[in-house]
C-alpha cells in the first residue's frame, strides 16, 4: 500500500492510502468485508440510475448523510486491517509502506508524528459510537417486519458500526507502521507543483493565540491535537504556528491533484475533504465574526450607561 500526506488547509491534511498489487494487499482485497462492500456498491450504484421511486430517494439521503461522514474517518477506512500476514510481511522489511507528501508543507522529520496523531485522535470517538452502533441494531430488527419497507435504521446502524471498526483498524495499522519504523518517506515533487500557486482566502479564520513565534513559513506547519475536534467538524491535521487558517487547496486544485497522480478515486476523497474544511471554515468566521459584533454592542452599552451616570 502507499500513504498520501495532503494538507488541505493551514490546520488540517487529509491522509489516503491506495491499494497496491502486492501479496498482502491482494490477501486484504479478498476478505468477506470487502466482498460485501463491493456488492453494497454495485446496488448503490445500480438505486442511482433510477430516475424515481424509493431507491432513488434513498440513494439521494443517504449521499447526502455520507458526504457528512468526517474526511478523517474515510482517511482511515481506506487503511486496509492489518492481518497477521500483513504483519510478517512489513515486519521483515520486505514492503515497507511509502509517504507521499508535499516537501515545501511538511517536514520530513514532523511525518511520523502527523500519521501517529491522525491515527489516534479519533479512537475514543470511534470506540463510543461503535458501541452505540451495535446497541442500536438488534433495537431496530423489528422494523424489517413492517411489509414492503425497508429496514433503513437497521442497515444505516450496521454500515456505521461497520465504518466506526474499520477506522478503529486502519488507525492500528498506522500505529504498527509508526512505531516499528516501516514508512518510506518520499516527497513529491508532482504534489508540489500543485501547490505551488496557493488559494488566498479573504476572510481567513483566526487561530488562537499562541506564545510560539509566528512565521510565514510553509516549513513552520506542525501537528496540533485537539482532542475535542470532532464535536466541532474535522480539526485534525496540520497548522501554520501563529497564523490564521486558510485553504491551501480548492475544488479545481483538487481535480488537478488528482490528474497529476494519476489517481482518480482520490478525487471523491479530495472533494468531500475540500467541502468540509471549508464549510468549516465559514462557520467559524461567522462565530468569530458574531463574538466581535456581541462585544462592540456590550461596550458601546457600557459607554452609554457611562455617559447616563455622568
Amino acid at each position: 500500500m502507499r500513504l498520501y500526506l495532503l494538507p488541505i488547509s493551514t490546520r488540517r491534511t487529509l491522509l489516503y492510502c491506495q491499494r497496491l498489487n502486492t501479496p498482502a494487499a491482494a490477501e486484504s482485497q479478498t476478505t468477506w468485508a470487502d466482498k460485501i462492500q463491493a456488492k453494497a456498491a454495485r446496488t448503490w450504484s445500480g438505486w442511482e440510475k433510477r430516475d424515481r421511486g424509493w431507491q432513488k430517494a434513498v440513494v439521494s439521503y443517504g449521499n447526502y448523510l455520507l458526504r457528512r461522514i468526517p474526511y478523517e474517518e474515510w482517511g482511515l477506512k481506506s487503511v486496509p486491517p492489518l492481518s497477521q500476514r500483513r504483519r510478517e510481511v512489513e515486519l521483515d522489511g520486505s514492503e515497507k509502506v511509502e509517504v507521499i507528501y508535499p516537501q515545501s508543507l511538511l517536514s520530513r522529520e514532523r511525518i511520523p508524528r502527523i500519521i501517529g496523531q491522525l491515527a489516534t485522535e479519533r479512537e475514543a470517538l470511534h470506540k463510543a459510537r461503535l458501541i452505540w452502533c451495535l446497541v442500536g441494531v438488534p433495537i431496530t430488527i423489528p422494523i424489517g417486519l413492517i411489509p414492503l419497507v425497508p429496514n433503513l435504521p437497521f442497515f444505516y446502524l450496521a454500515y456505521r458500526a461497520w465504518s466506526h471498526w474499520r477506522a478503529l483498524s486502519g488507525g492500528k495499522h498506522l500505529q504498527f507502521l509508526v512505531n516499528n519504523n516501516l514508512l518510506h518517506l518520499s516527497p513529491s515533487p508532482v504534489v508540489d507543483e500543485v501547490y505551488a500557486n496557493r488559494p488566498q482566502e479573504s476572510n481567513p479564520t483566526p487561530l488562537a493565540s499562541s506564545p510560539e513565534p509566528t512565521t510565514s513559513s510553509p516549513s513552520s506547519m506542525e501537528p496540533v491535537i485537539e482532542p475535542s475536534s470532532y464535536e466541532k467538524g474535522p480539526q485534525i491535521g496540520a497548522r501554520e504556528v501563529g497564523q490564521a487558517e486558510t485553504m491551501l487547496l480548492t475544488q479545481e486544485k483538487g481535480k488537478k491533484m488528482t490528474q497529476a497522480l494519476d489517481l482518480p478515486q482520490l478525487e471523491v476523497e479530495l472533494e468531500r475533504a475540500i467541502w468540509q474544511v471549508e464549510t468549516a471554515i465559514r462557520k467559524r468566521s461567522a462565530e468569530v465574526a458574531g463574538a466581535a459584533a456581541a462585544a462592540e454592542n456590550v461596550r458601546r452599552a457600557e459607554v452609554l450607561d457611562e455617559k447616563k451616570g455622568e
